[in-house]
């Protein structure tokens, strides 16, 4: 099956008609390692006035009936006891033309393979928001603000957390009808640079996609006449290169 393909909680690109933050956080899926504790993501300004950005974590819970739901993760101020993803700082200032790093840090459960979706949403700072500007910069900021059109626009990604054990076992079956791929392991198997293409004509291609193939699950596609469908097949740090053909 194709999971989490759409859990992504991406926005569109910023439509500031002004000065503004324009922020960019690269890649919108990201992948912690079982040996590892911290991810280091970076927040980037392309804009012409100071970003401050929140962090929001929520973790993605699958349902037996395949399901899925977001919850939330313990305070920071429960970090002693939290079990799950947590962002530090929680709050960022980023420069106007400058980059600005989050440390993204798992505590708790790795046994199963656990996923978060993270929120990058810039705001006006508030007083309650805790962003460590005077009264005077957070006034003179929302003065500039308001001399131009701006949309703000936050970006999200999901970031998978492997088990400490994280184990891969990619079985396929490939027959003259159908490819499929099914994911025997306990983490994360991704099918990257999906291209379904004429063997013919070689600009004849339909949309390059990628697809997540969680533990358990399948990913799988018919093969049709006169097509031709290549693809990465990812295992952690290890990157196949496949080309599958239909045999008529």
């Amino acid at each position: 099956m194709r999971r989490l393909l759409l859990l992504m909680g991406l926005s569109g690109l910023s439509l500031s008609l002004q000065a503004g933050p324009q922020i960019n956080v690269g890649t919108v899926y990201d992948y912690l390692d079982g040996d590892k504790s911290t991810y280091l993501k970076r927040v980037f300004n392309s804009g012409d006035s100071t970003a401050f950005v929140k962090v929001n974590i929520l973790e993605i819970v699958y349902d037996a009936d395949g399901s899925s739901r977001e919850v939330p993760v313990k305070t920071q101020a429960d970090a002693s006891s939290r079990d799950g993803l947590m962002a530090s700082p929680a709050r960022l200032i980023v420069p106007a033309n400058g980059m600005q790093g989050v440390r993204l840090l798992h505590m708790g459960n790795r046994d199963t393979e656990r996923y978060f979706r993270v929120r990058f949403v810039p705001v006006v700072p508030e007083k309650e928001d805790e962003f460590a500007v005077s009264t005077e910069d957070r006034d003179e900021y929302k003065k500039n603000l308001s001399a131009g059109v701006n949309v703000m626009t936050g970006f999200g990604t999901v970031f998978f957390v492997r088990p400490s054990q994280a184990r891969f076992n990619s079985v396929i079956d490939d027959s003259p009808e159908r490819y499929r791929l099914r994911n025997n392991g306990n983490t994360v198997v991704v099918i990257d640079e999906f291209r379904n293409c004429s063997k013919k004509v070689e600009t004849d291609c339909e949309p390059t996609t990628k697809h997540h193939v969680l533990a358990g699950k399948s990913f799988e596609f018919e093969k049709k006449p006169g097509r031709e469908y290549r693809f990465n097949l990812v295992e952690g740090s290890e990157k196949k290169t496949l080309r599958i053909a239909s045999k008529q």
